[in-house]
């Protein structure tokens, strides 16, 4: 480091020293002013005591003295003598009204218009599981139809291969 940053680091330090203490003296003297001042009036224990306050104040005012319609008032009698303010409070109330109802019509609207579409999908989805499960019970008398057939000719066949086996037999044929 040069010499010169030294010197201005040393008296930057001076400087933050002084501003410390003369902080300090700020905030504490006058509190240490007073204490020093009683000490040397006089350093008794009666002397420290402060005498009894002889006051004839009058009692404080409350708010019922100050305003006294204040305390009656409340946010219902605000403007309930003037005319006007409550018939426009009426339009205002009225104006509220009509919207909230319709804001209630347009949800319901909205709820309906919601429960139709969804019995719409759910009738189509049915009509659809229904063509579907004609179809498998088409699908079923067919092979069962085919089934039946079959075990049919499947006892032809026996019958058939039962008298020519008996046949063979009686001609002297033999099993190996």
């Amino acid at each position: 480091m040069s010499g010169g940053s030294r010197g201005s680091a040393g008296c930057l330090r001076c400087c933050l020293v002084i501003f410390a203490v003369a902080s300090a003296l700020c905030v504490s003297g006058p509190a240490l002013y007073w204490r020093f001042k009683k000490g040397f009036v006089g350093s008794s224990a009666a002397s420290l005591a402060c005498a009894p306050c002889v006051c004839d104040c009058p009692p404080p005012l409350s708010i019922q003295k100050i305003a006294p319609g204040l305390l009656n008032l409340s946010v219902t009698d605000c403007g309930k003598n003037d005319p006007e303010l409550n018939k426009e409070m009426e339009k205002q109330f009225v104006d509220l009204l009509t919207e909230e109802l319709k804001l209630r019509e347009v949800v319901a609207e909205e709820h309906a218009h919601h429960m139709n579409a969804t019995l719409l999908d759910a009738k189509r989805l049915a009509s659809q599981y229904q063509k579907e499960a004609e179809k498998c019970n088409a699908a079923t008398e067919t092979c069962e139809e085919a089934r039946e057939k079959a075990e049919a000719a499947i006892r032809k066949e026996k019958k058939l291969t039962a008298y020519w086996e008996r046949h063979a037999r009686a001609l002297g044929w033999q099993d190996a």
